[in-house]
């Protein structure tokens, strides 16, 4: 009996087998999608495995395979395989694995029942009229020849261009189609990702990084040779243009291209640059498309029409023929880790693909994570520098402390702008020039604080303070479940009218700016404004001038090319520093070097101050030195002492119930379990309450596995994933996780 092994989207570590009849035989192949019964729902797989081996349950137990959706196989045996390792390295349901590389469209068991892949349509139908080969005019009146002639010597045309040429058309095509000298046919209407026309660039001359780079990185395509690149360079070194680069010459060996942003914001701006170099060519594919727009870019991408993906960490799973590169631009953001379902990390991933598809692996960032700096030094990443900016004469940014220990409110009596920063501002708008000022906090107030008892106003679902938000009609969020409530006059404790709104987000300090620079063009990047690629549209007033001041969280800090920014603020230098994180310290400086370098990069020089209430902390000094290389040798030092990654592995495994005392109870058991299925070489600590004890109304425990054995470390994850948890507790395991919170 001929038997499929199935991947099904369930959150099951398992596959499943069916039997395959006679007819199915030829058809039923791997990476193929089928459709399938699992209990009463029909549901659509994807073929892991063929074969006639013995079956795992009874062959009368076993279901048919009911169909086959795919007259090619919708997954390519290269992505196939990689999904595969996925699902075995995060210790996730393979099904829902596989998912990730489908559009939703792609995934729909109801529409696989209602038409077959030949005639599926994404997105609206039009009508095409078509002249018959052969045939001559008909002798009909009206507009009927003249459109027939149309057709004839202009091809096939939609209907709605002819009706925008005669206004008759419609009736006269249809008696053109009674007279058969015309065919009218219905077909999907093309998707156009690209509404705006973008010139064609002249290539820069290369700096003598630059061609060392290109050089080396194009030697190991032109061999074939499957390679790992960590490219170092500051802030405007110009590592875009070692991308296309080597982009360029990947397309004319006829390779594919990946090439992943951290953001969807960052997208636009190098989908431009590609476009501009490489022609229009080139899919995009991120989470802030329509289905129908993903669709599209997908199937180009599957037929072989289009050889380059860009796009946010999802563009990782694009099914790129003949895969050649893969760059992963600014690898240390902590973007790049998905947090929900399959928790994989698109950075590490990228490595994985390339290698399976014995391609080339570029890891760009000028402040490359600890891991990536740890695997150049051990050879298994080449080293790429590139140490000066490729603008000529152009350096980088000076840096300044600002001590909040020792200074007042400034004007406004705003604490977080100082009376530095304040002619700092003054000066640059006075200019005409442009400033960024970073603050990683949203709304108006982080939060409501009692004078009278002391209490916080706290979200009824989350263990975190809410947040005010006067642009929301002064209402209290949070930022975690999106609840919300209005402000209150009184305390909800004990009553009192004592409620103070304490310490600054990003819409106040755009509120304090408004006040004390006045006439001055202020806007805010954030999430409250810029969800999804509404970001872009900021950005674009930024480079065409139409903004003085721009204020905003992380989102100012990533990529970004504003010539005109010649300075740059850091409001409040600590904040990540107190997180209960052993990457803290990292983040921060990563952050910091990374919004000081968004000052200076056109003809002006910049100018960064830092404010901070720990002026001496080791990352803030050596982030003011732009000193990447001296604050990693620490950061890898210490934690070499204290046996964190890269010199370990971890999972965290987590516990959510809205029972407090049942997700306790049930990662104790499994903690204890854990220890049992471990060895010497494997440490299981916990557990514990999560540092975010309690979200969307889930209570939180923990426990944390480390080794120094990848093997042995997935031995334990494994026992664990296979033992029962009570059904009303949520276990996830994070595998190499990004947050400990």
């Amino acid at each position: 009996m001929l038997l499929a092994r199935v991947a099904l989207p369930v959150p099951l570590g398992q596959v499943f087998t069916y039997s395959v009849s006679a007819e199915l035989a030829a058809s039923v192949r791997r990476g193929a999608r089928v459709l399938c019964e699992l209990g009463r729902r029909k549901v659509l797989g994807v073929v892991l495995e063929v074969g006639d081996r013995e079956p795992d349950i009874p062959v009368e137990k076993l279901k048919p395979v009911r169909a086959v959706v795919d007259a090619e196989p919708v997954l390519p045996e290269e992505l196939l395989g990689f999904l595969q390792e996925i699902a075995r390295y995060y210790v996730a349901p393979v099904g829902e694995v596989m998912e990730l590389a489908l559009p939703a469209l792609e995934r729909s068991a109801a529409l696989a029942i209602e038409a077959p892949e030949s005639t599926r349509a994404v997105g609206r139908l039009v009508q095409i009229a078509r002249a018959v080969e052969g045939a001559t005019a008909p002798s009909l009146r009206g507009k009927a020849p003249a459109v027939f002639e149309h057709l004839r010597d202009n091809g096939p045309q939609p209907l709605t261009a002819l009706e925008a040429k005669w206004p008759s058309a419609r009736g006269a095509v249809a008696r053109l189609v009674e007279a058969g000298v015309v065919t009218l046919e219905k077909r999907e209407e093309a998707v156009d990702p690209f509404t705006v026309a973008v010139a064609p660039d002249v290539p820069p001359a290369l700096t003598a990084a630059q061609a060392r780079a290109v050089t080396a990185i194009t030697a190991r395509l032109e061999r074939g040779e499957k390679h790992a690149v960590l490219l170092e360079g500051v802030t405007a070194s110009g590592k875009t243009e070692v991308y296309l680069r080597a982009a360029e010459r990947a397309l004319a060996l006829e390779r594919g291209v990946i090439v992943l942003v951290p953001e969807i914001a960052l997208t636009p701006q190098l989908v431009a640059r590609f476009r501009a170099r490489l022609g229009s060519r080139l899919a995009v594919l991120h989470s802030g498309l329509g289905e129908r727009e993903r669709h599209a870019m997908w199937r180009s991408l599957r037929s072989g029409e289009v050889r380059i993906a860009v796009g946010a960490r999802s563009a990782l799973f694009a099914p790129v023929r003949a895969l050649g590169l893969v760059c992963v631009d600014e690898e240390h953001d902590g973007s790049f880790k998905q947090e929900e379902g399959v928790r994989y990390h698109a950075r590490d991933m990228a490595l994985l693909r390339a290698h399976r598809a014995e391609a080339v692996c570029v890891l760009g960032s000028a402040t490359p994570s600890a891991t990536s700096v740890e695997l150049a030094r051990s050879g298994r990443l080449e080293l790429l520098e590139l140490p000066l900016r490729a603008r000529a004469g152009s350096a980088l940014p000076k840096a300044e402390v600002v001590d909040l220990r020792r200074m007042g409110p400034g004007p406004g009596g705003e604490r977080l702008i100082s009376v530095p920063l304040f002619r700092a501002l003054e000066a640059c708008v006075a200019a005409r020039e442009q400033a960024i000022l970073f603050l990683n906090r949203r709304g108006f107030s982080p939060s409501i604080l009692c004078a009278a008892c002391g209490k916080i106003a706290e979200c009824p679902n989350c263990a975190v303070a809410l947040t005010l938000h006067r642009a929301r009609g002064g209402r209290l969020v949070c930022h975690y479940c999106d609840y919300q409530e209005p402000m209150r006059k009184a305390c909800r404790s004990c009553g009192e009218e004592a409620l103070i709104e304490e310490g600054a987000g990003t819409e106040r300090i755009e509120s304090v700016l408004a006040e004390i620079l006045p006439g001055a063009r202020i806007a805010r990047l954030d999430r409250d404004v810029a969800a999804g690629q509404k970001s872009e549209r900021i950005l674009d007033r930024m480079r065409q001038g139409d903004i003085d001041v721009l204020v905003g969280t992380q989102m100012v800090t990533k990529g970004h090319d504003l010539p005109n920014v010649t300075l740059v603020g850091v409001l409040n230098a600590d904040a990540a520093l107190s997180l209960p994180d052993f990457r803290a310290a990292e983040r921060t400086f990563q952050l910091l070097v990374q919004v000081a370098g968004r000052a200076g990069r056109g003809e002006t020089p910049g100018r960064v101050l830092i404010q901070t209430w720990q002026p001496d902390h080791p990352a803030i000094v050596l982030a003011m030195k732009h000193d990447v290389k001296g604050f990693v040798a620490q950061e890898l030092e210490q934690r070499r002492e204290v046996g964190y990654p890269p010199f370990a592995r971890l999972a965290l495994v987590r516990f959510e119930a809205t029972d407090d005392e049942l997700a306790r109870s049930q990662a104790a058991r499994l903690a204890h379990a854990a220890r049992g299925l471990g060895s010497p070489d494997v440490e299981v600590l916990g557990p514990t309450a999560a540092p975010l004890a309690r979200l969307r109304g889930r209570y939180r425990h923990r426990f944390l596995v480390r080794s120094t054995d990848r093997a042995r470390l997935h031995q334990v994850l494994l026992g664990v994933a296979r033992s029962a948890v009570d059904r009303r507790v949520r276990m996830a395991i994070d595998v190499d996780p990004v947050s400990m919170l």
